[in-house]
Order: C-alpha cells, then sequence, then structure tokens
C-alpha cells in the first residue's frame, strides 16, 4: 500500500544495510534493528546473509539479488518499493555497492525517486586505509584489476603514477602477480602494505616495500581475503623544458599560446609568464630555421651566372 505523510503519498524505502566483514560482533543495533523490521531483505548470496541473521534472531524473508538475476528482479523490486515496501540490501561482506552486485538496484531507487536511507558500517576500504599508517588526506579506491591484458596493464602505469594512497581488491592466488606487475611499473622502492582476513581470528598486516612485499608473497601462498594499499609519493616536477613539451601538445590541439599556458601551468606547476616566454622563444627559433631553410633554397634556384658551352 501506498504511505501517507503528512497528507502528502510517498513510496516505500529501500535501506543499504553493511553487514560485518569478518567479525560477527560489528554489526550496529541500527542495522539489526532495520533487517528485523523490513518486509524483504535482498542479498547478494543468501547462504551468506543468513548466517548473519540466524546469529541475530532476524527472521525477515529473504530474495538474492545478483550479477545472475539482476535484470529479471529488478521491474518487480521497483515496483513493490513503488507500492510502499520497505526493504534492505545487503552484500556478503560490508557495504552495498562497494565492488559487489547492488548497484544496479541502487541507481534505479535513485532515478526512480524512491526513498533512500543509507546506514553507515563495515567496510573493507575503509578499514584497510585506517590500519596502513598512510596519508589519508587524499586517496583513491581501484577494486579488483582486470586479470589480464591491455586494460591490465594501462590501470597499473596509471597507478604507478598516482600521487595518492591507492587501495585495492586482490584474490589471494593473483596477490604475487599483482605486486610483481607492479615492481615491471617502477613501483619497487614505494611504500605497501597488505591486509589480510579483516577482523577475523587470522587477521594479519604486511608492511614494507612492494618490492619486500613481492618476495613474500611469491615465496610463501597466502589464503584468505586480501586488501592491497600503495603509499602516498610525490613525483617529481617537470623541468621547464618538458613543460615547454606539454605546452606545445596543447597548443597543437588550437588552443590558443595563452590559455595554453594557463592549462600547462596548473599542470606542472611551472609558472605561466616562464611558459609563456619559453613558447616565444620557441616560436621564434621556428621561424628563423623556417626563414633560414627558405634563403637557401631560394639560393639555390639563383642562376649560377656561367653559361653552358
Amino acid at each position: 500500500m501506498e504511505k501517507w505523510n503528512n497528507g502528502k503519498v510517498t513510496t516505500g524505502k529501500l535501506y543499504i544495510v553493511p553487514t560485518p566483514i569478518g567479525n560477527l560482533e560489528d554489526m550496529t543495533f541500527r542495522a539489526v534493528r532495520v533487517l528485523k523490521e523490513v518486509e524483504r531483505i535482498l542479498a547478494e548470496d543468501t547462504r551468506h546473509s543468513r548466517i548473519v541473521c540466524s546469529h541475530y534472531g532476524i527472521e525477515t524473508p529473504m530474495s538474492s539479488f545478483n550479477d545472475h538475476n539482476a535484470a529479471q528482479r529488478l521491474p518487480m523490486l521497483l515496483e513493490r518499493l513503488r507500492q510502499g515496501a520497505e526493504m534492505a540490501l545487503v552484500t556478503d561482506a560490508g557495504t552495498p555497492g562497494i565492488s559487489d552486485p547492488g548497484l544496479p538496484l541502487l541507481q534505479a531507487v535513485i532515478a526512480a525517486g524512491i526513498r533512500l536511507e543509507v546506514l553507515p558500517g563495515p567496510s573493507a576500504v575503509v578499514t584497510a586505509l585506517s590500519g596502513s599508517g598512510f596519508s589519508l588526506a587524499r586517496f583513491v579506491f581501484e577494486g579488483f584489476l582486470p586479470r589480464k591484458g591491455k586494460a591490465r596493464q594501462q590501470r597499473l602505469a596509471a597507478i604507478a603514477k598516482e600521487e595518492r594512497t591507492v587501495v585495492l581488491y586482490e584474490a589471494p592466488l593473483r596477490m604475487a602477480a599483482t605486486l610483481s606487475d607492479l615492481l615491471a611499473h617502477g613501483c619497487a622502492g614505494r611504500g605497501a602494505v597488505v591486509a589480510r582476513e579483516l577482523t577475523k581470528h587470522f587477521e594479519s598486516w604486511h608492511r614494507g616495500s612492494v618490492s619486500e612485499l613481492a618476495t613474500l608473497f611469491q615465496a610463501q601462498a597466502h589464503k584468505g581475503e586480501m586488501v592491497l594499499l600503495l603509499q602516498e609519493q610525490s613525483l617529481p616536477s617537470p623541468s621547464p623544458e618538458q613543460a615547454a613539451e606539454m605546452l606545445q601538445q596543447v597548443m597543437d590541439a588550437e588552443v590558443g599560446l595563452g590559455q595554453a599556458a594557463r592549462q600547462t601551468a596548473r599542470l606542472t606547476g611551472v609558472s605561466r609568464n616562464q611558459l609563456y616566454r619559453l613558447a616565444l622563444a620557441r616560436r621564434q627559433a621556428e621561424q628563423q630555421r623556417q626563414e633560414r631553410a627558405s634563403g637557401e633554397r631560394e639560393s639555390l634556384d639563383q642562376p649560377s651566372g656561367h653559361d653552358d658551352v
């Protein structure tokens, strides 16, 4: 049924409910209450979510919502929510929407104007970042890397150049290969942490450089859920000459000198006035080169002044 609020018809509501990433004691009072009160729980894997619900005496009906059935179930779920139903979305562990199949439902609910309530709670990303000891003023989450091919190499190359703290997920059997790939992209000395089995009985933290951790994980296989973090870094600033090359590339895209100098200054840290002077000097040198070349051609085209006999 439709619900009424101060005389206005409202829809139902979807709750985003985080669940423990390992330790069942990390469930919040609010999360337990919501899961007991909603009409239905939508779970990535009902077998996994029933363990959590059983621990807290939650007997709410449960349905799966994952990559295999999302397209089929989404219209029906949206209709029930429009009719006033209140449901909760959970993932196998942690916060829904982060590297799990619940995102299509969340996006559809937002697009349809259905009420949404998000509960704070456990997250492997935040837990790993908090214990990393790295700067968290600026960080980037990369999720799971592509397993192979050009897409994987492009992501790794971008990560190697990333100045912010980087956090990503990796399967235990691929951790050694990923660390080796980061070595190949020039990250040998970059600080790194592998957080394994977070909040569980055998939780462990492995700290060192990318090179040291690559050696560790190549020598010994490790099991369990893992999060890999790379420390923030300061990349060397480009020289004025390199900045001038970048400026020329911007100008080649038919951008005026003044605008190109401003854009390149923001990217490189080299002053706009210095870039402007470098660009003018290059332009003058190119004009002089062309004038000399033109003069040499004209000289070759002049008759020698001797008649053939």
